[in-house]
Formats: structure tokens, C-alpha cells, sequence
């Protein structure tokens, strides 16, 4: 499946994009003090290699009709990253989706990785979450999340951008260099 919008595409993972996901997370790790920095784990590239390998495998056989979770982003014909999405609760909450009950108020919630600085400050992020964001409207979602954390100020300027307001604030969820930051999850209704 593939979506232009803008100056992006939004595809499914190519084989080829297998070996920028090792580079990504074993050598050129930039994009990781922004994305999370309080998570990051290192990763060989056998194991990276291997990780993405059964991810593209397990994609091969999905049909065209099946909503997607995650789609790769092409910029002038380059694999830059990837958008994504989980749910969370009606507290702000990651929850897996065999876990929600019916009726259960739940968001889906998006978000953004472009891997290399040299992208970065291009509005690929911006075309590519608009774009995400058109994808999940079209699908019937209403209501839509982004989180991030006080201290990655490009995320929350596109998070404004594009329309969301802050609905839910942690203070002090996250460490990242030695300084405490807010929590921040944003709601955009669509």
C-alpha cells in the first residue's frame, strides 16, 4: 500500500529498508534523543537484522484493505522513517488492543520518527502526520492522539500545527540528561 501526500510518500516496508532500520538503530542513533530517550537500548546489527527481517516478513501477506499500524516515509525517493500508532486509554494509558473491553474509551495515537538530522526541519514530518492523520479519518476515527515529552519542542510546535491540544500533562514523568520533564499527550478531533 502506498499514500502520496504533499512531498512524501507513505508506503509498506520495502526489503531494502531492512538495512537503514539496522543503521538506525546501531550506528546512526541521533533521532533516538528525541524519540523516548529515556527507553533507548543498544542493539547489535544481527540482532537489528533479524528484528526487522520477521517484521517485513510478517507484512508481506497483508492485504491492501487491512488498517494499517505503521507505514515507512519516503522523501524524493529516500527511506527517511516511519509513522506509527498505539492505543492508549481514557488515561492516557498504552493499552494493546486485545486488552480493550466493549465500550472501553480508548485513542488511537500517532507518531513520527524521521532518522536523520539532515531531514530534519524539512516539514516531511509534518506532510507525514498529516497524511497519517487523513489515512485514520478516512478509516472512521473521529479523535485522534500525539505524545511526546516537554523537552522535544519540534514535536509539540507540529503537534500545534497540525491542529492538537494538549489534553493531558504528567510533570516530572520522564528523565532525560539529568532534567525531569512533562509527560504530554495531545488530542486533534478530526
Amino acid at each position: 500500500m502506498e499514500i502520496s501526500f504533499q512531498n512524501i510518500v507513505l508506503r509498506d516496508m520495502k526489503e531494502s529498508d531492512i538495512e537503514d532500520y539496522v543503521r538506525w538503530f546501531t550506528t546512526e542513533t541521533e533521532w533516538m534523543d528525541w524519540d523516548a530517550p529515556w527507553e533507548v537500548e543498544e542493539m547489535d546489527a544481527d540482532a537489528e537484522r533479524k528484528r526487522w527481517t520477521e517484521y517485513y516478513q510478517s507484512m508481506q501477506e497483508m492485504p491492501d484493505d487491512v488498517t494499517r499500524w505503521k507505514f515507512e516515509i519516503e522523501y524524493e525517493g529516500k527511506h527517511v522513517g516511519w509513522v506509527s500508532s498505539y492505543l492508549i486509554d481514557e488515561n492516557y494509558n498504552w493499552i494493546s488492543s486485545n486488552q480493550v473491553t466493549e465500550g472501553q474509551k480508548v485513542y488511537r495515537t500517532i507518531g513520527i520518527t524521521i532518522s536523520e538530522s539532515e531531514n530534519w526541519g524539512n516539514h516531511i514530518g509534518t506532510s507525514a502526520l498529516r497524511a497519517f492523520i487523513q489515512y485514520y479519518a478516512d478509516h472512521g476515527c473521529k479523535e485522534i492522539c500525539t505524545e511526546t515529552w516537554s523537552g522535544n519542542v519540534r514535536m509539540i510546535r507540529v503537534a500545534e500545527k497540525l491542529g492538537f491540544q494538549e489534553c493531558n500533562r504528567v510533570t516530572d514523568e520522564c528523565e532525560v540528561r539529568g532534567k525531569q520533564y512533562d509527560g504530554l499527550t495531545f488530542l486533534l478531533r478530526i
